[in-house]
């Protein structure tokens, strides 16, 4: 081959090499893939102390995620349903993403406050993770990574209390159906107290979901975070902050 035929070659593997890597480049620059969002809403009055608090955080966290501020992920879908109920195994609407696309903080907030209401009797999370898993199978999400976020006291009222286990309303929280949902599934608690997010931790049976707790003393520090008079956007102490102590990555559990 001659050295022309030779550099003519060279040229075109090295325009096959590039036309190959170009997808590869694009789906880099875009980041991992766009995880599965559910949120859950404690509408127990056991949770009415923080509600205020939490409502007006939760408007904050779903605008920035919706808009992917501050190196926030977007959500590739977004569901908000309520975590309560007047009997047992009460199912609830999830709301979907298109709810609160378009809207500004203040407007997400005041519809969170009006189709949330914390007059329920009961927190049964078990019905909750039920429909979090039916709805992800339903809509083929499974093949992205989900998140389970829920603002909650995270006591439960429903199962039975014995004296040889004082810890078996925890136990009997069921994670069952999320455990092969996701490669990547992670249950997220805000606004339980330490003892309650310890609780989580050791007595809820669980192998693969992963589980965060952000208790409540440090989630009453968010509005700390805030920028007067700055938009959205600008609010880059709130969104570390967020990165940091809300939607922190955990670590794969291990079988």
């Amino acid at each position: 081959m001659t050295p022309r035929l030779r550099l003519v070659a060279a040229a075109l593997a090295a325009g096959v090499v590039l036309s190959a890597a170009a997808p590869l480049a694009a789906q880099t620059t875009e980041g991992k893939p766009r995880e599965t969002l559910f949120i859950g809403v404690d509408t127990s009055g056991s949770f009415r102390q923080e509600y205020d608090n939490a409502m007006s955080f939760l408007a904050y966290y779903l605008y920035g995620h919706l808009n992917g501020l501050g190196g926030l992920s977007k959500p590739r879908s977004l569901f908000v349903a309520a975590i309560g109920g007047r009997d047992t195994s009460e199912p609830k609407a999830f709301r979907p993403i298109h709810d609160f696309q378009g809207k500004d903080i203040a407007q997400i907030e005041a519809d969170l406050r009006k189709w949330f209401v914390p007059s329920d009797s009961l927190t049964d999370f078990n019905p909750f993770f039920a429909q979090v898993s039916r709805i992800a199978k339903e809509r083929n999400l499974v093949l992205s990574a989900i998140t389970v976020m829920m603002v909650t006291d995270g006591i439960p009222d429903v199962g039975q209390r014995t004296k040889d286990d004082p810890m078996a309303l925890y136990r009997q929280i069921d994670l069952r159906p999320l455990e092969y949902l996701s490669k990547n599934i992670t249950v997220r608690l805000a606004y339980a107290s330490p003892k309650v997010g310890d609780n989580w931790r050791k007595y809820v049976p669980r192998q693969r979901v992963r589980l965060w707790a952000t208790e409540m003393e440090v989630m009453q520090g968010w509005r700390r975070q805030l920028t007067v008079g700055a938009a959205p956007a600008q609010q880059t102490r709130l969104w570390k902050w967020v990165r940091d102590n809300v939607d922190f990555r955990v670590r794969s559990r291990g079988l």
